[in-house]
């Protein structure tokens, strides 16, 4: 393996905050990118006051979001704080922002003024529903753009309202296209020196995940509704009840696999039977099949059962939480998770970087930022700011 990261020769400059711009910059940083954040003064990016735990008293989530990170202050409602931010995107390749559209405009940050400055420089934009169109100036979270790009619609139970999931699932989608994005964007510039904008939206990162959702219903009709635990037609795919009461998830819905399943359960005349000899038949007779697994699951553990479908090649697994990632072997083995250690709380767990890459893998080099103290080292040593003008810019609240 290279002893260099694939991205290290590449600065960005993050003036996003919560969770849609700066999970793109936490992306980057991850392969070895200088991210520099630029947070406001006073109290910086508000990730570092969510999700306070005991018994640390702060956001637990900041170290992960903001790792690899380098934090420097600039108030970029003043002019001193929006030249400073130009003097960084001069020496830039790409600048993320995740403000509603004209913000940057409005501070003489647009991006045809940046391109005066840098014409190689990639602005990666991340909103909730894009830089135009009807609804483009409207505020816009992450829970929104799931519910108009179609996976609050789909998820829950159907005689229930829409559920969603635990995590911030739009804005980390949008962050995600948006590195894409901006990789593409990157290795377009090695052939033309231009850069371009990036543009995610929210709703679109989420439509992007919704499959045949669309032609479904415009060429057949067809509107997929909740359906709780389970895909319609795919079959048997669900969770099964154990003799110790714990929940093993089993998907088996393809032909051999579902042979394999049958076989295992001591019945094979179910690969036979005509409600389930078939991916569809198996789908349109969900229920009855689903019953049968759980009447033969119930009669062992988990662990049992378990042992079993893997020994039969039948893909099943527990469903996981947060403590049983950290005790499992095959999570050890591959590094899943690593722990890096936090100045107030010690040893501090997160995962992973992903994906692995074999010669260049990724790598987390610390947890995130003090609010400003990167100060002096781009200020100082990037910039070349001297003693005055750090002293001026410190007396006028610009930094």
């Amino acid at each position: 393996m290279s002893a260099s990261l694939p991205l290290d020769d590449v600065r960005v400059v993050e003036l996003g905050q919560l969770l849609a711009g700066p999970f793109c910059g936490q992306l980057l940083g991850d392969f070895g990118a200088e991210v520099i954040k630029v947070e406001d003064p006073g109290k910086g990016d508000p990730m570092r006051q969510w999700g306070r735990e005991r018994p640390y008293g702060k956001s637990l989530w900041w170290p992960v979001v903001a790792r690899n990170k380098k934090s420097v202050t600039a108030d970029l409602r003043t002019e001193a704080g929006q030249n400073l931010v130009k003097d960084l995107l001069r020496r830039a390749d790409v600048l993320i922002e995740n403000f509603r559209p004209g913000t940057l405009e409005r501070w003489g940050l647009s991006p045809d003024e940046l391109w005066e400055l840098n014409p190689g420089l990639i602005i990666t934009r991340v909103t909730g529903f894009g830089q135009d169109g009807p609804y483009a100036a409207r505020a816009g979270f992450g829970s929104i753009g799931e519910a108009m790009g179609g996976i609050r619609y789909t998820t829950g139970d159907p005689d229930r309202p829409p559920a969603r999931t635990g995590i911030s699932l739009g804005d980390s989608l949008a962050a995600t296209f948006a590195c894409l994005g901006t990789l593409v964007a990157v290795h377009q510039r090695s052939r033309t020196g231009r850069g371009q904008i990036v543009d995610s939206a929210i709703y679109e990162a989420v439509l992007a995940m919704m499959e045949s959702l669309i032609p479904e219903y415009q060429i057949a009709g067809y509107q997929r509704e909740r359906t709780g635990t389970v895909l319609p037609n795919v079959s048997p795919s669900n969770v099964y009840p154990t003799a110790d009461g714990e929940m093993v998830l089993i998907a088996a819905n393809q032909d051999t696999v579902f042979r394999r399943l049958a076989e295992a359960m001591g019945q094979p005349e179910l690969i036979t039977d005509e409600r389930y000899a078939t991916h569809g038949a198996r789908g349109q007779w969900m229920e009855q099949l689903d019953a049968v697994i759980a009447e033969w699951s119930v009669t062992m553990t988990a662990e049992q059962l378990l042992e079993q479908l893997h020994t039969a090649g039948v893909p099943a697994g527990r469903i996981y939480r947060a403590k049983d990632m950290l005790e499992d072997p095959h999570f050890l083995a591959r590094e899943a998770i690593v722990r890096l250690a936090h100045p107030d709380l010690g040893e501090f767990a997160m995962h992973n970087v992903v994906p692995k890459l074999s010669a260049t893998p990724g790598r987390i080099r610390h947890l995130g930022p003090e609010l400003g103290e990167h100060n002096e080292e781009i200020y100082r040593d990037l910039l070349g700011l001297d003693d005055d003008r750090m002293s001026s810019l410190r007396s006028a609240g610009a930094i």
